[in-house]
């Protein structure tokens, strides 16, 4: 079933970025000539980043410029579970409608996906003995395939979510070394949160996109020149810093960044941004590692 069916509620999606879809179909199938993916960060946004058409078109170029990967891994800030879980590795796996008050439409989208067993098995391998990856009936949470149905809206790669177990840097770096190797085989391996989230401090004016609230600009700037810099040690202080804790009263949404610099070749290596900016009074700064 074509997720972008006339018939279906996503259909607008085509009226939001146009040929978005007949991009997709043009790009590049990864190839071993291509050598590693690059890891990547993204702020995800809820779903109304699909009423978000300069967004939505920043997300769509940046896997233009990728090779198409041949799977894809990914972990986001709305699945925190221990030990360490895969959604399930069937075709047209469901989604989690994890979020309230937004228009119906965004819970009739569907993200068909193909049959991912190929990389369960691949991720279980890449793990520490003792600690299996354990399968899940779950499906993919909005943290998962608002961005992916956005980046790669045919719906042809196959998609594994992980939880995060823990929100410890030291441990989410192990992780993400540990998944490494999978870029070398052509998977995507994503971080997915948001570089601030202070939900709870936003007023309608930051909301409707009228104002930005000091603690995301002083954040925002923090991070960005750490993440220049490769310093893994200051980001790993982040709870002191500046515009903290307005910028994440909980870690949840930052940490996946550090299964992203794990993944990377050299974790300590300068990112490249490829969206910056503010939504809704937040920082969507999102980057890649070689």
């Amino acid at each position: 079933m074509d997720p972008f069916a006339t018939a279906h509620p996503g259909a607008a999606f085509d009226a939001f970025e146009p040929g978005a879809r007949e991009r997709a179909a043009g790009r590049t199938p990864w190839t071993p000539q291509d050598g590693p993916l690059p890891a990547l960060y993204l702020s995800h946004g809820a779903p109304p980043l699909f009423d978000d058409a300069e967004w939505m078109t920043r997300l769509g170029e940046w896997a233009d410029r990728l090779p198409t990967p041949k799977a894809i891994l990914i972990v986001s800030a709305h699945w925190e579970s221990a030990p360490l879980t895969l959604t399930s590795a069937e075709a047209n796996t469901p989604l989690v409608y994890d979020f309230g008050g937004f228009a119906e439409r965004f819970y009739r989208m569907t993200y068909a996906t193909p049959d991912a067993s190929a990389l369960a098995a691949r991720v279980a391998a890449t793990l520490p003995d003792g600690r299996p990856a354990h399968a899940s009936r779950r499906g993919l949470d909005h943290g998962a395939w608002v961005p992916l149905k956005v980046m790669y809206p045919l719906g042809d790669v196959p998609v594994l979510q992980m939880s995060m177990p823990t929100e410890d840097p030291d441990r989410l770096l192990a992780i993400g070394a540990r998944l490494r190797e999978l870029r070398s085989e052509g998977v995507l391996v994503i971080g997915s949160g948001f570089m601030t989230h202070g939900l709870p401090f936003l007023s309608r004016e930051m909301l409707a996109g009228k104002d930005t609230p000091g603690w995301t600009g002083d954040f925002d700037a923090w991070a960005a020149e750490a993440l220049d810099r490769g310093d893994l040690e200051t980001l790993h202080r982040f709870r002191e810093a500046p515009g903290m804790p307005y910028a994440h009263p909980t870690a949840e949404h930052f940490v996946p960044l550090f299964v992203t610099l794990g993944a990377a070749t050299d974790p300590e290596a300068p990112v490249t941004t490829t969206i910056d900016g503010t939504m809704w009074g937040l920082s969507r700064r999102s980057l890649q590692v070689a």
